[in-house]
């Protein structure tokens, strides 16, 4: 995707962001969720929240650690509220369960421990 030079209003100089990419077409950005989308533009399509560079895996890093979730939210500026984090999570769950059979050896689900 080609880059876009912007200047400030300030004397025609380059901004200081310096290059900016061009928004992806809102046909190209996935909603995954409230807060989670997949846009080709931001972080080569991976996982983001919304509004943000902020992925997705590692939010649920922080959370695998068991960082309290306020934590998570401070450490991230406020960028991301909780309802955001659970969301992530819920998503990680319900991924989980639909490919569950691909984690597990054959044989092993639905058994009950003895």
């Amino acid at each position: 995707m080609p880059a876009v030079r912007t200047t400030s209003k300030k004397a025609g100089k380059p901004a200081a962001a310096g290059l900016r990419k061009k928004r992806s077409a809102p046909e190209q950005v996935k909603q995954i969720g409230r807060y989670i989308v997949s846009d080709p533009g931001i972080c080569h399509g991976a996982l983001t929240f919304r509004g943000t560079r902020i992925l997705v895996q590692d939010v649920l890093e922080q959370v695998a650690e068991g960082l309290a979730w306020e934590h998570i939210v401070e450490d991230w500026r406020g960028s991301i509220p909780q309802d955001a984090i659970a969301e992530a999570v819920r998503l990680a769950r319900q991924a989980l369960l639909e490919h569950a059979e691909e984690f597990s050896p054959p044989g092993s689900l639905g058994r009950k421990a003895s």
